[in-house]
């Protein structure tokens, strides 16, 4: 892992304003050097569950449908490169443990509210991360390193293991991982704040789950690196403090993937069609549609999302809209369809098959 230096000034900038300024200055020549590093052997994308989501964080508080839910699409992205020397590596990012993330504070309450029927109509799960990997002919073994956006309601002790009994999961004996050679990346400043909870925070992460993992399985990381040919990690903070989006350099450009927006139009908000959002933009001179779940730094998660949308390229299918791939993307909901997305990328395919888009959420 090399550490990328194109950013270091403006993330070591106080002033919100300036650190924008210095964000927009320094992505053409980042731009060059990503491309430059090469590209993956293989990009890959897979649903794992449609999940309820506040309408009022999705959108910023911008869209004016009543109803309290949209529907996001949790999704995992599967990348695979050569190392120096030859060897293969090969990510999951967001490689999420759908059966534990839903002990996550916010999400029992919800359950507490609804009724178990309607549990069932609103949530949606595609598969689980064994599944799709099974499906391509990867074995647990062969994953290198497991990374997410940030830690919100993750439980990865399954994934990696842990070093004694977990009474919920294994109580006689420390729990097995299910990736045995792979590290979880993460950010410095994520762990620090698992460690030092503060209320803000605290309604989305399960931090007691993350006490006793197996030794030696994090991987900790200060800022940005690069991981392989087009394949980096750069630290968006705001959202989180250890916010970082997986970017991508393939045939058709650059991609990046995180929760900082939770729709691709968000990026280019002046091409919504979801009522509200056009006033909204009217009213707040604002570029972006933030995803607005945890208010930590604002300010700086704005400057993060206008640091992945000046490095990525236009879609191929659409040139109003960026390659941008949220990690938990707004989806077509039969509760919430007036907050329905205009435009869904839904995968990316890079190696080993086509790049597949689609303009619409009928495809």
């Amino acid at each position: 892992m090399k550490p990328i230096a194109h950013y270091v000034a403006a993330h070591a900038c106080t002033v919100a304003a300036e650190e924008l300024r210095l964000i927009r200055a320094a992505a053409p020549a980042f731009r060059d050097w990503f491309k430059a590093t090469g590209r993956p052997d293989y990009v890959n994308t897979f649903d794992l569950a449609g999940v309820p989501y506040p309408t009022r964080f999705g959108t910023f508080g911008a869209a004016w449908s009543p109803l309290p839910y949209v529907t996001i699409t949790n999704r995992m992205i599967v990348v695979r490169w050569r190392a120096e020397g030859g060897k293969t590596r090969t990510l999951l990012f967001e490689p999420t443990d759908l059966e534990l993330a839903r002990n996550a504070p916010f999400y029992v309450k919800v359950a507490e509210r609804t009724p178990a029927m309607v549990q069932r109509l609103v949530y949606k799960e595609h598969g689980t991360v064994e599944t799709h990997l099974k499906a391509i002919g990867l074995r647990p073994e062969d994953v290198d390193y497991l990374t997410f956006d940030h830690l919100h309601t993750q439980d990865v002790r399954r994934l990696v293991g842990t070093q004694g009994p977990a009474a919920d999961l294994s109580p006689d004996g420390p729990v097995p991982p299910r990736f045995p050679n792979a590290k979880l990346i993460v950010q410095r400043r994520e762990l620090e704040l698992l460690r030092n909870m503060h209320p803000l925070q605290a309604a989305w992460y399960q931090p007691r789950t993350f006490t006793d993992l197996r030794e030696g399985s994090l991987e900790v990381i200060d800022g940005d690196v690069l991981l392989g040919p087009g394949v980096a990690l750069l630290h968006t903070p705001g959202h989180s403090a250890g916010n970082h989006s997986l970017c991508l350099h393939t045939d058709s450009g650059i991609w990046a993937s995180s929760e900082n927006v939770i729709a691709t139009e968000f990026m280019t908000p002046e091409h919504s069609r979801i009522p509200g959002i056009l006033p909204w933009l009217r009213t707040f001179g604002m570029e972006v549609v933030l995803n607005g779940n945890t208010l930590e730094n604002t300010a700086q998660q704005y400057n993060s999302v206008i640091k992945e949308k000046t490095i990525v390229d236009p879609s191929i299918v659409d040139d109003r809209f960026l390659q941008f791939f949220p990690s938990s993307e707004l989806s077509p909901s039969w509760h919430n369809p007036a907050a329905a997305p205009g435009f869904m990328h839904r995968r990316i395919r890079h190696g080993g098959g086509s790049l597949a888009a689609s303009r619409s959420p009928n495809g």
